[in-house]
């Protein structure tokens, strides 16, 4: 559909009396890695909260039914929202679900939206209404990015929340506790004095990080996604240190309101969109990789392309003696569904292009589409499982992409 009909579905249900729920749908969300799971997965907490009629402990199972409308794809469904509480009756499960989406004739459970934005606006149940849903599953990146200048950066696993008219969205990041020391939140005192000064750079926090995840024998795969989880909780932590005093002054003009919100927003998409570059880096060189001799962050080359790495440098890379088939070259983007394409001629003497991602999983069919272009897909080794039996052969894990560069 066009972007107007984006805009006009956000100005409808952007409005108080809506709940959003946003997500990039994983492997297990559609059908793409035939685990043939009911619907997209959405916590039991928050359905809890959009449909109160369901927390029946005592009953077994139960379940209620809300009306659900794919207005991106014309589609109406009576979905089922069940919870699954038998541990509850003494066997094991405890889990929410929703079911009665069609099958393989809903856009949600298509295999080719894996790796999509899709954005669940509730309408919560009352003593006189039942809940309802309006479901926005975006169909390219333009979509997406508009979308996101609303919300935020969506990424894999983190889900967004936005209350219209009662919080900014991801305005739950100010509402949590801090854990123990087992996670990475820091406190006030615990940050460095210049940070609650001056926010710090995306480079910064993945230090932090570092220091409180290092290395300690971990394979590749392991660091990066616990250092990606750690370092979301850090960013989250200076966040609240950083703006929740200035949002609790209040606000005295609605351009100071649009103001702060717009500073906060751009800082998240600075440090979603740098993110998985810096530890991808940080890695490389805890690995006896030597930046600037076995590989090259942002280099350019070939008049003004810019291969998030080139390994091993640029001067092997320009030297026409040297063999092609020892130049690697590796994108890093957080999901690939819609900017796999932007990588196909980064560098014009390297033909396989390989992209490092956090996507949960592609359909068979994109992931064929990819392999014909040149792309292979450097997937962290415990998602795999989130990719089609078919595909998961063919992924290579980032350690096996740094043993790789080692023997090139």
């Amino acid at each position: 559909m066009a972007i107007s009909d984006l805009t006009d579905w956000m100005d409808e249900y952007g409005r108080p009396g809506f709940v959003w729920y946003a997500k990039r749908l994983s492997g297990n969300d559609t059908l793409a890695n035939g685990s043939h799971q009911a619907g997209p997965y959405i916590p039991k907490d928050f359905l809890f909260e959009i449909i109160p009629s369901l927390n029946r402990p005592q009953e077994l199972n139960p379940d209620a039914r809300f009306e659900l409308y794919v207005d991106s794809h014309p589609d109406v469904r009576t979905i089922r929202a069940v919870w699954y509480n038998n541990r509850l009756h003494g066997k094991t499960r405890n889990e929410t679900r929703l079911t009665n989406f069609g099958g393989g004739q809903s856009a949600l459970l298509d295999a080719d939206s894996t790796g999509a934005l899709v954005v669940f606006a509730f309408a919560p149940e009352t003593d006189a209404a039942d809940a309802s849903c309006h479901v926005w599953l975006c169909d390219d990146g333009i979509q997406a990015d508009l979308i996101e200048e609303r919300l935020g950066p969506v990424e894999p696993k983190v889900p967004v929340i936005w209350r219209p008219g009662i919080s900014e969205p991801q305005a739950d990041l100010f509402t949590i506790t801090p854990a123990a020391r087992t996670s990475c939140w820091l406190g006030p005192a615990e940050m460095p004095p210049e940070w609650l000064v001056t926010f710090p750079t995306g480079r910064q926090i993945i230090e932090k990080t570092i220091s409180l995840r290092p290395a300690t024998g971990t394979n590749a795969d392991v660091r990066l996604m616990r250092r990606r989880a750690c370092e979301f909780e850090i960013f989250k932590s200076v966040e609240q240190a950083t703006w929740m005093p200035k949002i609790s002054e209040g606000f005295h003009t609605i351009d100071g309101f649009l103001g702060l919100a717009n500073t906060i927003l751009q800082s998240r998409k600075s440090r979603a969109g740098k993110s998985l570059e810096y530890h991808a880096s940080a890695i490389f060189e805890e690995d006896g990789l030597s930046p600037g001799a076995n590989f090259v962050h942002n280099p350019v080359i070939e008049g003004n392309k810019r291969p998030d790495f080139l390994f091993p440098n640029v001067e092997a890379y320009e030297n026409g003696a040297f063999p092609a088939n020892r130049l690697r070259m590796l994108a890093a983007k957080t999901t690939c569904k819609d900017r796999w394409r932007q990588i196909i001629n980064e560098a014009d003497r390297i033909p396989t292009k390989h992209l490092l991602t956090l996507q949960e999983g592609v359909s068979q069919a994109q992931f064929n589409e990819m392999t014909e272009a040149g792309v292979r897909l450097v997937v962290p080794a415990g998602l795999h499982d989130s990719y089609p039996d078919t595909v998961r052969p063919h992924l290579m894990t980032l350690e096996e992409f740094i043993g790789d560069v080692r023997i090139a």
